[in-house]
Parts: C-alpha cells; sequence; structure tokens
C-alpha cells in the first residue's frame, strides 16, 4: 500500500514540509510516494490509497503547477472515490492565505471523490498542517502526525 505525497515548490519550504508527512506515512508502515508536480503520472494516483498534497500559497489558491496536475488527471477521477485526501500549505506572511490554499486543494478532491481528513487532533485539529517560511520544529512535527493520520486511515479502508 502506498499514499502519495504531491507537491509543488519553488522555494524549497513545501518539499520541505512534504518530507517531514511522507515521514509521517513511512511511520505508520505504509510507502510514501514522494513527488513534485512536475514527476507525478496518472498512474502514482492509481497505484495510490490516499494522496497528500502540498502548495505555497499564490494568491490565496495553490500553485497553477498542482492545479494542473488536477486538472490533467481529470479522467481518472472516477477511480479515485473513496481513497483517503489531505493537503498542506506554506506561506511567506501569517494573514497569507494558508486556509484558503488548504481548501483549493481539498476541493480538487472532494470533486475526486476523496474521503478528506484534516490534520490529527495531537497536531492542530484542523484543515491540513501550515506555516509560514521554513516549517519549524513544531510545523514538522504536524506534519509527520498528518502523513501518519492518512496512512492510519488508508489501512482501516484498505
Amino acid at each position: 500500500m502506498q499514499v502519495l505525497v504531491l507537491y509543488y515548490s519553488k522555494g524549497g519550504n513545501t518539499k520541505n514540509l512534504a518530507a517531514q508527512v511522507a515521514r509521517g506515512v513511512e511511520s505508520a508502515g505504509v510507502t510514501a510516494l514522494l513527488k513534485s508536480a512536475g514527476e507525478v503520472s496518472k498512474e502514482d494516483f492509481l497505484a495510490s490509497a490516499g494522496i497528500i498534497a502540498g502548495s505555497p500559497v499564490y494568491f490565496g489558491v495553490m500553485a497553477w503547477e498542482l492545479k494542473k496536475v488536477f486538472d490533467d488527471f481529470v479522467g481518472v477521477r472516477k477511480k479515485m472515490e473513496n481513497k483517503v485526501g489531505a493537503a498542506f500549505a506554506t506561506a511567506g506572511h501569517a494573514s497569507g492565505g494558508k486556509e484558503t490554499t488548504i481548501f483549493s486543494i481539498l476541493q480538487c478532491m472532494m470533486i475526486y471523490g476523496m474521503i478528506i481528513v484534516g490534520d490529527p487532533m495531537s497536531a492542530t485539529g484542523h484543515y491540513g498542517t501550515a506555516c509560514v517560511g521554513t516549517p519549524d520544529e513544531e510545523t514538522a512535527e504536524n506534519g509527520f502526525k498528518l502523513g501518519a493520520r492518512v496512512a492510519e486511515l488508508c489501512k482501516k479502508l484498505g
């Protein structure tokens, strides 16, 4: 079983957080497939029990490079039904639109028919993991917990 940790990162902060999310997936005994938006394939989507996608904040929504993946893979949408989906974001400012960016990712996942989860109560208990700038220790731990939660849910549903 695998969980796809999909991200777009221009400056490295989102890639760094994606790596922490993938560590969490692996901690639950599930394979983490860590791929950037430019590397991912439809086969990666189809072979994954869950997808955790992350983006920097661009005008309050996900980067177009990540949105392009969801647009390009729309042909497999119905095959994604009942897989687990979650999201994370990084921003340049405290009020920079992290939650709306997460919602833009989750909205695509909902249209794909996925089961959406936020981060666990042991983290922030909100929409997904997010931070300003480079992920600090607390954010890294929250990303880890998000990855572990999605992996555990995939095992329960699998």
